[in-house]
C-alpha cells in the first residue's frame, strides 16, 4: 500500500527511524523544508526501480527516429522565419 506522508524537516530528523519504516512499508516519504517539498526517502528497491528504467545512452541513440535517405539534414526548414540578430 502505498501511502505519500510528507514530514516537516524537524521532524523528519527527529523520528528518522520511523520515516524510514515509512518508506520501507508505505512507499516514499516527502520531507518539506520552509513548507515546500525538498526531500523524498524511498526505500532501496523503489530507487532501483526508478533508475532501472532508464536506458543506457548508446540505446537511447539508436532508438532515435530514422532519417530518411532523400532527406537532406542540413536543409533549413522553412516553416518557420529565421531570427535575425540586430
Amino acid at each position: 500500500m502505498i501511502r505519500r506522508t510528507t514530514w516537516a524537516l524537524q521532524d523528519a530528523k527527529n523520528k528518522f527511524s520511523q520515516v524510514v519504516n515509512e518508506a520501507l512499508t508505505h512507499g516514499p516519504q516527502y520531507v518539506m523544508r520552509r513548507g515546500v517539498n525538498t526531500v523524498v526517502v524511498l526505500s532501496v528497491r523503489d530507487y532501483e526501480k526508478l533508475t532501472s528504467q532508464k536506458p543506457s545512452f548508446t540505446d537511447f541513440l539508436l532508438s532515435a527516429p530514422k532519417i530518411d535517405n532523400d532527406a537532406d539534414p542540413f536543409e533549413r526548414q522553412h516553416e518557420y522565419p529565421r531570427e535575425l540578430d540586430l
